[in-house]
Protein backbone atom coordinates (compact mmCIF):
# COMPACT_ATOMS: atom_id res chain seq x y z
CA UNK A 1 0.00 0.00 0.00
CA UNK A 2 1.11 3.45 -0.83
CA UNK A 3 1.04 6.70 0.86
CA UNK A 4 1.22 10.09 -0.21
CA UNK A 5 2.90 12.58 2.31
CA UNK A 6 3.23 16.84 1.94
CA UNK A 7 4.91 18.55 5.06
CA UNK A 8 3.91 22.08 5.58
CA UNK A 9 5.75 23.83 8.50
CA UNK A 10 5.36 20.84 10.83
CA UNK A 11 1.74 19.59 9.52
CA UNK A 12 2.10 16.20 7.86
CA UNK A 13 -1.17 16.30 5.21
CA UNK A 14 -1.83 12.91 3.46
CA UNK A 15 -4.12 14.15 0.71
CA UNK A 16 -6.32 12.58 -1.65
CA UNK A 17 -4.71 11.40 -5.12
CA UNK A 18 -6.84 11.33 -8.11
CA UNK A 19 -6.19 9.10 -10.64
CA UNK A 20 -2.18 8.14 -10.54
CA UNK A 21 1.01 8.91 -8.81
CA UNK A 22 4.22 8.96 -11.21
CA UNK A 23 7.81 8.92 -10.22
CA UNK A 24 10.79 9.16 -12.21
CA UNK A 25 14.47 8.26 -12.01
CA UNK A 26 17.23 8.46 -14.46
CA UNK A 27 20.76 7.75 -14.48
CA UNK A 28 23.73 10.29 -14.82
CA UNK A 29 22.73 12.36 -12.05
CA UNK A 30 18.88 13.72 -13.37
CA UNK A 31 16.98 14.45 -9.89
CA UNK A 32 14.11 12.18 -9.44
CA UNK A 33 10.84 13.39 -10.04
CA UNK A 34 7.17 13.01 -8.93
CA UNK A 35 3.86 14.14 -10.73
CA UNK A 36 0.17 13.64 -9.18
CA UNK A 37 -2.91 15.42 -8.86
CA UNK A 38 -4.62 16.07 -5.16
CA UNK A 39 -8.00 17.52 -5.14
CA UNK A 40 -8.80 20.90 -4.07
CA UNK A 41 -9.10 21.17 -0.12
CA UNK A 42 -9.55 24.02 2.04
CA UNK A 43 -8.37 22.04 4.65
CA UNK A 44 -4.89 21.48 2.41
CA UNK A 45 -2.38 23.68 2.71
CA UNK A 46 0.83 23.67 1.25
CA UNK A 47 3.29 25.54 -1.01
CA UNK A 48 6.57 25.24 -3.20
CA UNK A 49 9.79 23.86 -1.18
CA UNK A 50 7.48 21.60 1.17
CA UNK A 51 8.95 18.14 1.57
CA UNK A 52 6.54 15.39 -0.43
CA UNK A 53 7.23 12.05 0.36
CA UNK A 54 6.14 8.68 -1.08
CA UNK A 55 5.96 5.38 1.01
CA UNK A 56 5.51 1.81 -0.12
CA UNK A 57 3.76 -0.10 3.78
CA UNK A 58 5.52 3.25 5.38
CA UNK A 59 8.70 1.68 4.28
CA UNK A 60 10.14 5.52 2.19
CA UNK A 61 10.30 5.37 -1.08
CA UNK A 62 10.81 9.32 -2.39
CA UNK A 63 11.26 12.17 -0.78
CA UNK A 64 11.24 15.30 -2.31
CA UNK A 65 10.61 18.81 -2.28
CA UNK A 66 7.03 20.69 -4.26
CA UNK A 67 8.52 22.57 -7.38
CA UNK A 68 5.47 23.61 -8.74
CA UNK A 69 1.72 23.37 -8.56
CA UNK A 70 -0.59 23.79 -11.30
CA UNK A 71 -4.53 24.28 -10.83
CA UNK A 72 -7.50 23.02 -12.65
CA UNK A 73 -10.48 25.41 -11.57
CA UNK A 74 -12.76 23.06 -13.60
CA UNK A 75 -11.55 19.66 -12.32
CA UNK A 76 -10.68 21.55 -8.65
CA UNK A 77 -7.37 19.58 -8.46
CA UNK A 78 -4.12 20.90 -8.45
CA UNK A 79 -0.96 19.54 -10.22
CA UNK A 80 2.01 18.83 -8.24
CA UNK A 81 5.74 18.12 -9.49
CA UNK A 82 8.26 17.66 -6.80
CA UNK A 83 12.04 16.84 -6.81
CA UNK A 84 14.59 14.90 -4.68
CA UNK A 85 17.87 16.83 -4.05
CA UNK A 86 19.50 16.85 -6.91
CA UNK A 87 17.20 19.65 -8.47
CA UNK A 88 19.78 21.49 -6.32
CA UNK A 89 22.95 20.19 -8.13
CA UNK A 90 21.26 22.64 -11.09
CA UNK A 91 23.62 26.10 -8.70
CA UNK A 92 26.53 26.89 -9.87
CA UNK A 93 29.65 27.38 -8.31
CA UNK A 94 33.41 27.44 -8.78
CA UNK A 95 35.72 25.07 -8.18
CA UNK A 96 40.18 24.12 -8.06
CA UNK A 97 40.82 20.23 -7.56
CA UNK A 98 44.08 18.75 -7.16
CA UNK A 99 44.61 15.17 -6.65
CA UNK A 100 40.97 14.18 -5.66
CA UNK A 101 38.52 11.47 -5.99
CA UNK A 102 35.07 11.98 -7.53
CA UNK A 103 34.00 10.46 -3.74
CA UNK A 104 36.11 13.44 -2.29
CA UNK A 105 34.54 16.16 -4.87
CA UNK A 106 31.02 15.15 -3.83
CA UNK A 107 31.39 14.73 -0.03
CA UNK A 108 33.19 19.00 -0.67
CA UNK A 109 30.24 20.03 -3.08
CA UNK A 110 27.67 18.30 -0.03
CA UNK A 111 29.45 19.88 2.84
CA UNK A 112 29.81 23.32 1.04
CA UNK A 113 25.95 23.39 -0.09
CA UNK A 114 24.48 21.23 2.84
CA UNK A 115 23.27 18.77 0.64
CA UNK A 116 21.90 15.24 3.54
CA UNK A 117 24.53 12.57 2.11
CA UNK A 118 24.04 8.93 2.84
CA UNK A 119 26.57 6.22 1.72
CA UNK A 120 29.84 7.62 -0.36
CA UNK A 121 31.55 4.44 -2.19
CA UNK A 122 35.29 5.59 -2.54
CA UNK A 123 36.15 6.11 -6.28
CA UNK A 124 39.97 5.32 -5.42
CA UNK A 125 41.20 6.98 -8.79
CA UNK A 126 42.47 10.77 -8.07
CA UNK A 127 41.97 13.50 -10.54
CA UNK A 128 45.52 14.84 -11.01
CA UNK A 129 44.06 18.47 -11.33
CA UNK A 130 40.75 20.13 -12.97
CA UNK A 131 39.46 23.73 -12.84
CA UNK A 132 35.55 24.06 -12.87
CA UNK A 133 34.81 27.45 -13.40
CA UNK A 134 30.94 28.22 -13.21
CA UNK A 135 29.58 25.47 -13.62
CA UNK A 136 26.67 23.57 -12.32
CA UNK A 137 27.17 20.89 -9.39
CA UNK A 138 26.03 18.08 -11.22
CA UNK A 139 28.27 18.88 -14.30
CA UNK A 140 31.38 19.03 -11.99
CA UNK A 141 30.39 15.60 -10.36
CA UNK A 142 29.24 13.82 -13.32
CA UNK A 143 32.34 14.84 -15.29
CA UNK A 144 34.66 13.71 -12.26
CA UNK A 145 32.72 10.46 -12.38
CA UNK A 146 33.32 10.02 -16.44
CA UNK A 147 36.93 10.49 -15.94
CA UNK A 148 37.20 8.17 -13.12
CA UNK A 149 34.97 5.74 -15.71
CA UNK A 150 37.24 6.48 -18.73
CA UNK A 151 40.39 5.78 -16.45
CA UNK A 152 39.13 2.39 -14.22
CA UNK A 153 36.52 1.44 -16.26
CA UNK A 154 34.44 1.37 -13.16
CA UNK A 155 30.72 3.11 -12.87
CA UNK A 156 29.40 4.84 -10.36
CA UNK A 157 26.33 5.64 -9.70
CA UNK A 158 24.50 9.16 -7.98
CA UNK A 159 21.68 8.20 -6.57
CA UNK A 160 19.00 9.74 -3.68
CA UNK A 161 17.61 7.41 -1.31
CA UNK A 162 14.99 8.95 0.38
CA UNK A 163 16.38 12.06 0.87
CA UNK A 164 20.49 11.04 1.09
CA UNK A 165 22.57 11.44 -1.67
CA UNK A 166 24.85 8.28 -2.22
CA UNK A 167 27.58 6.94 -4.24
CA UNK A 168 28.05 3.54 -5.55
CA UNK A 169 29.59 1.24 -8.06
CA UNK A 170 26.84 -0.25 -10.78
CA UNK A 171 28.43 -3.65 -9.48
CA UNK A 172 26.87 -3.44 -6.16
CA UNK A 173 23.55 -2.27 -7.23
CA UNK A 174 22.30 -5.81 -9.12
CA UNK A 175 18.88 -7.37 -7.76
CA UNK A 176 17.27 -10.50 -7.44
CA UNK A 177 13.98 -9.20 -9.95
CA UNK A 178 13.75 -10.82 -12.47
CA UNK A 179 12.35 -9.55 -16.08
CA UNK A 180 11.33 -11.53 -18.91
CA UNK A 181 8.23 -12.49 -20.86
CA UNK A 182 5.86 -13.57 -18.03
CA UNK A 183 7.01 -10.22 -15.88
CA UNK A 184 6.61 -7.61 -18.88
CA UNK A 185 3.88 -6.72 -21.28
CA UNK A 186 5.90 -6.05 -24.21
CA UNK A 187 9.73 -4.25 -25.49
CA UNK A 188 11.01 -2.03 -28.00
CA UNK A 189 14.35 -3.04 -29.34
CA UNK A 190 16.58 -0.98 -31.31
CA UNK A 191 20.12 -1.63 -32.88
CA UNK A 192 22.51 1.60 -34.04
CA UNK A 193 26.12 2.70 -34.80
CA UNK A 194 24.97 5.98 -35.66
CA UNK A 195 25.55 7.04 -31.84
CA UNK A 196 28.49 6.38 -29.08
CA UNK A 197 29.86 4.44 -31.08
CA UNK A 198 33.74 4.29 -31.99
CA UNK A 199 36.15 2.06 -32.81
CA UNK A 200 39.09 4.74 -32.75
CA UNK A 201 40.35 6.80 -30.19
CA UNK A 202 42.89 9.37 -30.98
CA UNK A 203 43.89 11.63 -27.88
CA UNK A 204 46.09 14.12 -28.27
CA UNK A 205 48.76 16.03 -25.16
CA UNK A 206 50.80 19.13 -25.40
CA UNK A 207 54.23 17.86 -24.39
CA UNK A 208 55.48 21.64 -23.07
CA UNK A 209 58.63 20.57 -22.41
CA UNK A 210 59.83 19.18 -26.16
CA UNK A 211 57.35 22.10 -28.03
CA UNK A 212 55.63 18.63 -29.73
CA UNK A 213 52.03 17.37 -29.57
CA UNK A 214 51.76 13.64 -28.84
CA UNK A 215 48.99 11.73 -30.49
CA UNK A 216 48.26 8.33 -28.30
CA UNK A 217 46.22 5.98 -30.35
CA UNK A 218 43.78 2.60 -29.83
CA UNK A 219 41.54 1.08 -32.56
CA UNK A 220 39.98 -1.87 -33.45
CA UNK A 221 40.79 -3.09 -37.46
CA UNK A 222 38.55 -5.49 -37.70
CA UNK A 223 35.43 -3.54 -36.45
CA UNK A 224 36.68 -0.74 -38.86
CA UNK A 225 36.40 -2.70 -41.85
CA UNK A 226 32.96 -3.79 -40.26
CA UNK A 227 31.82 -0.44 -39.57
CA UNK A 228 33.49 2.14 -41.31
CA UNK A 229 36.29 4.27 -39.08
CA UNK A 230 34.61 5.98 -36.17
CA UNK A 231 36.56 8.20 -34.82
CA UNK A 232 36.48 9.98 -31.20
CA UNK A 233 39.43 12.22 -30.87
CA UNK A 234 39.84 14.45 -27.85
CA UNK A 235 42.44 16.36 -25.87
CA UNK A 236 44.13 15.23 -22.47
CA UNK A 237 45.62 17.12 -19.62
CA UNK A 238 48.35 17.03 -17.69
CA UNK A 239 48.58 14.05 -14.96
CA UNK A 240 46.20 11.84 -16.90
CA UNK A 241 47.87 8.58 -18.98
CA UNK A 242 46.64 8.99 -22.24
CA UNK A 243 47.09 5.69 -23.42
CA UNK A 244 45.84 3.88 -20.52
CA UNK A 245 42.74 6.74 -21.13
CA UNK A 246 42.74 5.18 -24.49
CA UNK A 247 42.70 2.37 -24.37
CA UNK A 248 39.67 2.84 -21.84
CA UNK A 249 37.74 4.47 -23.96
CA UNK A 250 37.57 2.31 -26.84
CA UNK A 251 36.92 -0.64 -24.43
CA UNK A 252 34.05 1.58 -23.76
CA UNK A 253 32.88 2.47 -27.45
CA UNK A 254 33.74 -0.17 -29.44
CA UNK A 255 30.36 -1.52 -29.39
CA UNK A 256 27.06 -1.50 -31.35
CA UNK A 257 24.51 0.30 -28.79
CA UNK A 258 21.17 -1.57 -28.57
CA UNK A 259 18.72 0.04 -26.85
CA UNK A 260 15.82 -2.23 -25.00
CA UNK A 261 12.32 -0.55 -23.40
CA UNK A 262 10.81 -2.45 -21.40
CA UNK A 263 6.32 -1.53 -21.32
CA UNK A 264 4.54 -2.41 -17.94
CA UNK A 265 7.22 -4.78 -16.31
CA UNK A 266 5.39 -5.69 -13.07
CA UNK A 267 5.91 -2.88 -10.00
CA UNK A 268 8.71 -2.82 -7.57
CA UNK A 269 10.08 0.21 -6.01
CA UNK A 270 13.74 -1.03 -6.24
CA UNK A 271 13.69 -0.74 -9.79
CA UNK A 272 15.64 2.50 -10.29
CA UNK A 273 17.42 3.95 -12.20
CA UNK A 274 21.51 2.70 -11.79
CA UNK A 275 20.42 -0.44 -10.10
CA UNK A 276 20.45 -3.90 -12.47
CA UNK A 277 17.80 -6.68 -12.49
CA UNK A 278 18.10 -9.74 -14.18
CA UNK A 279 16.60 -10.13 -17.60
CA UNK A 280 15.82 -13.14 -19.61
CA UNK A 281 14.65 -12.18 -23.34
CA UNK A 282 14.72 -13.54 -26.51
CA UNK A 283 15.00 -10.55 -29.35
CA UNK A 284 15.78 -11.06 -33.19
CA UNK A 285 19.28 -10.98 -33.24
CA UNK A 286 20.19 -12.16 -29.72
CA UNK A 287 19.20 -13.94 -26.48
CA UNK A 288 19.39 -11.85 -22.97
CA UNK A 289 20.28 -13.56 -19.87
CA UNK A 290 22.37 -11.37 -18.13
CA UNK A 291 21.95 -8.50 -15.23
CA UNK A 292 21.07 -5.72 -17.47
CA UNK A 293 21.54 -1.83 -15.73
CA UNK A 294 18.35 0.40 -15.57
CA UNK A 295 19.01 4.01 -17.12
CA UNK A 296 15.35 5.13 -17.00
CA UNK A 297 12.19 4.39 -14.95
CA UNK A 298 8.74 5.64 -15.04
CA UNK A 299 6.42 4.33 -12.37
CA UNK A 300 2.99 4.37 -12.62
CA UNK A 301 0.96 3.65 -9.44
CA UNK A 302 -2.75 3.96 -9.30
CA UNK A 303 -5.49 2.35 -7.07
CA UNK A 304 -5.33 -0.75 -8.62
CA UNK A 305 -2.50 -1.11 -10.43
CA UNK A 306 1.48 -0.98 -10.58
CA UNK A 307 3.72 -0.91 -13.05
CA UNK A 308 7.15 0.76 -14.35
CA UNK A 309 8.55 0.96 -17.70
CA UNK A 310 12.35 0.96 -18.01
CA UNK A 311 14.96 1.45 -20.39
CA UNK A 312 17.75 -0.65 -20.18
CA UNK A 313 21.50 -0.94 -20.73
CA UNK A 314 24.43 -3.15 -20.30
CA UNK A 315 26.61 -5.42 -22.26
CA UNK A 316 26.11 -4.00 -25.80
CA UNK A 317 23.40 -2.77 -25.00
CA UNK A 318 23.72 1.44 -24.43
CA UNK A 319 21.13 4.20 -24.70
CA UNK A 320 22.57 5.51 -27.75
Amino acid sequence: MFNLYINNDNNLYMPSVCESIKWESEKGGVAGRICFEVYQDDALVFEEGNPVMLKENEEGVFYGFVFSKKRYPNKKTIKVIGYDQRRYLKNKATYVFENKTASEIIKMIGADHRFNLGEIEDTGYKIPSRVEENKTLIDIIITALSITLQNTGKLFILDDEFGKLTLRNAENLKLNILIDEETAETYDYETTIDKNTYNRIKLTKNNEEDGVVEIFIAQDSTNINKWGLLQYFSSVDDGLNPQHQANSLLSLYNKKPRKLKIKKAIGNVRLKAGYSPVVLLNLDDTKISNYMLIDHARHTIKNDEYFVDLTLVGGEFNVG
